[in-house]
């Protein structure tokens, strides 16, 4: 079993479980939406100890979660996962993940810079398709799983790809391909 340094951040048991089941680590979980000071405590120290890794269900509970972290303690790394591989016929979530899900986002890691520079205009995202078109929302899925930062609305999209860095030209190659 593969150990796992840093502590990752999850939404519940479930998800703690299903990712003891594959790897050797430890987790924190967040236990909802409403996260209180004591949990973004154990995050910092965490962080500041082994390193964090922030691992959300794929939804907006889960975008809203990792943003809040995020914004609160800069620097931890993220794990996105795709929704189609995170989902039952009737819940999202990381517990629902195979092994190949779970691993693939845990070997693709991103680290949002703290004051981006804006590399994707909202112009771009129009250009892209990812906005104001019929298929935006499958084109930006297609996006985020190439990239490995996870599906969202517009906003959030061009936020990641702003805090990575990635310009239109390499979101342009992977919507191509």
């Amino acid at each position: 079993m593969k150990r796992i340094r840093q502590l990752i951040v999850v939404e519940g048991r479930h998800d703690s479980a299903a990712l003891k089941k594959y790897f050797d680590c430890d987790t924190i979980e967040t236990g909802g939406t409403s996260l209180d000071e004591t949990v973004f405590e154990q995050i910092l120290e965490a962080k500041e100890k082994r390193g964090v890794i922030i691992f959300t269900d794929p939804d907006s509970p889960g975008n809203r979660i990792r943003n809040e972290i995020n914004q609160r303690i800069p620097g931890c790394e993220n794990a996105f996962i795709d929704k189609s591989q995170a989902r039952t016929e009737h819940k999202v979530g990381v517990e629902h993940a195979s092994y190949e899900a779970i691993a693939e986002a845990l070997e693709n890691l991103i680290v949002y810079e703290e004051k981006p520079q804006e590399t994707i205009s909202m112009e771009d995202m129009y250009d892209l398709g990812l906005i104001g078109s019929e298929n935006s929302s499958q084109l930006r899925e297609k996006a985020g799983r190439a990239l490995h930062i996870g599906n969202g609305t517009a906003k959030t999209m061009r936020k990641r790809l702003n805090c990575l860095g990635i310009t239109k030209e390499e979101v342009r190659r992977v919507l191509n391909e």
